[in-house]
């Protein structure tokens, strides 16, 4: 299974035209975005599910009241597509807990949150539990019971910016209704929750910062990945390898379309070696994978004093922390958020610095991404 060197060529300037436009992890996720929209339906003025969206911001923070919503997948989607910087999968492997935060007074809804599997290996992650789970069926049965990783923990803006919505959202993650919820969907014995930051050499901070007793920060996770291709670019490549050779990845395969652009990339080094062409194409990869940052990870143990011992198989007997257990009780958290958030809300009052223009993303508006 080869490229010949002109197809190679060919395969290396589809790569350089698509890949050689960003200058930053941002740049490429904003295109990811606009790309995203383009098949999207347009609505009337007034019509459109961003009406859902919170928008009283002269209510108090210590006048909110919340429900957790599990919504079903279509209208979950179309919300969180609506206000999200990425284009988010549909499809989701493992376990998937998709949940809605609708402030109750209002009858609006604030931000949206999916809890899923958890990657298998994570640097910093590796160094909190004091080592690398085994990949004995024992020790990953044992991981995958009691660890859930945040994956989408997106507030409806201004409403994160006004109200710290992010800390809000982040925070009911850590609470024991959440951890419940998991338990009785999927048999699970829930005591480690973990999410990423969406950038980590763009920015020094994160939403997930000051989260303490929740959340707390355990160090950047390595960023060697490189960025899938989307859109017409990546269907005209794989298209034109695949008039040359045919099927070279099974249709049932997992994470097609991940293997199917490293196959190509393979495909392609291979048609160019030892010629002039590769050196640039090598080039092209390498300002890919320097799009990709490290993360800043979080965790939260949900009050548990042994949860190492737990997650790492030693013991399925979680012992609560008599200090911060019941701080993870969600109406706890709640008041907790709304601390904060009269600091927040007050402070952008007083200096006429409250947001009132709900952020959607629409065919023909661009928002920041980096915030």
């Amino acid at each position: 299974m080869k490229l010949t060197k002109e197809q190679g060529v060919h395969c290396a300037n589809v790569f350089s035209d698509y890949f050689d436009r960003f200058q930053r992890i941002d740049d490429y996720i904003r295109d990811q975005k606009l790309n995203s929209l383009a098949n999207r339906p347009t609505v009337l003025p007034g019509m459109g599910p961003e009406e859902d969206l919170f928008s009283d911001f002269t209510i108090h923070p210590n006048d909110m009241d919340f429900e957790l919503v599990e919504l079903p997948q279509d209208n979950w989607d179309i919300y969180l597509n609506m206000i999200s910087s990425h284009s988010n999968m549909t499809s989701i492997p493992g376990r998937c807990l998709r949940l809605a935060v609708l402030e109750k007074n209002t009858g609006k809804w604030v931000g949206f949150i999916r809890l899923g599997s958890p990657v298998i290996n994570m640097k910093p992650r590796n160094e909190m539990l004091g080592g690398v789970f085994s990949q004995t069926p024992s020790s990953a049965k044992s991981f995958n019971q009691t660890s859930i990783m945040g994956f989408v923990i997106v507030p409806a803006q201004p409403f994160g910016f006004n109200y710290l919505g992010g800390k809000l959202l982040a925070a009911i993650c850590c609470s024991h209704w959440v951890r419940e919820k998991l338990n009785a969907k999927y048999d699970m014995n829930t005591c480690l929750f973990e999410t990423t930051s969406l950038y980590g050499s763009s920015k020094s901070s994160s939403q997930y910062d000051g989260m303490k007793p929740y959340l707390r920060f355990k160090g950047l996770t390595d960023s060697e990945f490189l960025p899938m291709m989307h859109g017409k670019p990546y269907d005209d490549i794989k298209n034109y390898v695949e008039n040359i050779l045919g099927e070279f990845v099974p249709a049932d395969a997992s994470s097609r379309k991940l293997k199917i652009s490293n196959k190509i990339i393979s495909l392609t080094k291979q048609a160019l070696k030892n010629e002039p062409e590769y050196e640039k194409f090598m080039a092209t990869i390498t300002n890919a994978l320097n799009l990709t940052e490290k993360k800043r990870y979080y965790a939260s143990n949900y009050g548990f004093s042994n949860f190492t011992d737990v997650v790492m198989g030693r013991t399925d007997k979680l012992i609560p922390d008599k200090e911060n257990y019941d701080k993870h009780h969600l109406e706890t958290i709640i008041d907790w958020w709304k601390r904060k958030a009269t600091t927040r809300f007050e402070s952008l009052q007083a200096e006429n610095r409250l947001r009132t223009d709900i952020e959607v993303w629409t065919s023909g508006k661009e928002l920041d991404i980096i915030r």
